[in-house]
């Protein structure tokens, strides 16, 4: 910019000396006007010729700011187009880190077993199931992404009259391998819970559900105490 201030006042300089230089047309003063100029200017000269007959290709003002404003825009497009690209890759990773799920055991005064086989706990209470991953019905949840998840789970159950035999055991289970479980079996009390979480690396379509070991129970769970949750901690690349 001031480049090009100091350029404007050489030439206003330069029209004040149209007195000194005989001219019949206006584009002779503006002519006659800069040749006589003496002036210090931008340029280093003045090329009458090619100023007034092609400004913007030769006057090296007009060259600089062309150059520069060329610059600029293309700095611009190139920050316009990592912006919109990091846009897309926050909104995907934001968008596949909504995955969280929490259930519970629907209150009963029953109780839930025994069986003769291992069965799937149906958490049919669902409070959150942000991803879709988890399904009631099947009391499973398949990850939506691959990724490290935390799950965790609590097990209670009451027997109701003293000495009468607690006798659960229960196992978070990945696509048929037991991944951790919990179990009591005594009679030094009637009532018992236990909590455990764990860190699992999931492909997609994985699946994590929790079991009912054959010929074990849940008993008089009328608080909801007995649930199951997980959460995407952070995804990762197909593993």
């Amino acid at each position: 910019m001031k480049t090009a201030a100091v350029a404007v006042l050489g030439l206003l300089g330069a029209l004040c000396l149209c007195s000194r230089t005989e001219a019949t047309t206006a584009w002779d003063v503006l002519r006659n006007s800069a040749a006589n100029f003496t002036g210090i200017l931008p340029c280093g000269g003045w090329n009458c010729d090619c100023e007034f007959r092609n400004p913007k290709g030769c006057c090296c003002v007009a060259s600089q700011l062309s150059q520069l404003e060329e610059a600029t825009f293309m700095r611009m497009v190139g920050l316009w187009t990592n912006l919109t690209g990091l846009t897309g890759q926050i909104d995907e990773i934001i968008d596949g880190r909504n995955i969280a799920f929490t259930a519970t055991l629907t209150p009963t005064p029953g109780c839930f077993g025994p069986f003769t086989r291992n069965v799937s706990i149906p958490y049919q209470n669902i409070t959150l199931n942000q991803g879709y991953g988890y399904n009631g019905a099947l009391g499973a949840f398949t990850a939506p992404r691959p990724g490290v998840y935390s799950f965790s789970y609590t097990v209670y159950s009451n027997m109701g009259p003293a000495r009468e035999r607690i006798y659960y055991k229960t196992q978070l289970v990945k696509d048929g391998q037991v991944i951790a479980s919990s179990w009591e079996d005594n009679r030094e009390d009637s009532e018992d819970s236990s909590t455990q979480s764990v860190l699992l690396p999931l492909r997609q379509g994985n699946q994590v559900y929790m079991e009912l070991v054959s010929g074990r129970y849940l008993c008089a769970d009328t608080q909801n105490y007995n649930t199951f949750s997980g959460y995407l901690v952070y995804p990762l690349l197909e593993m």
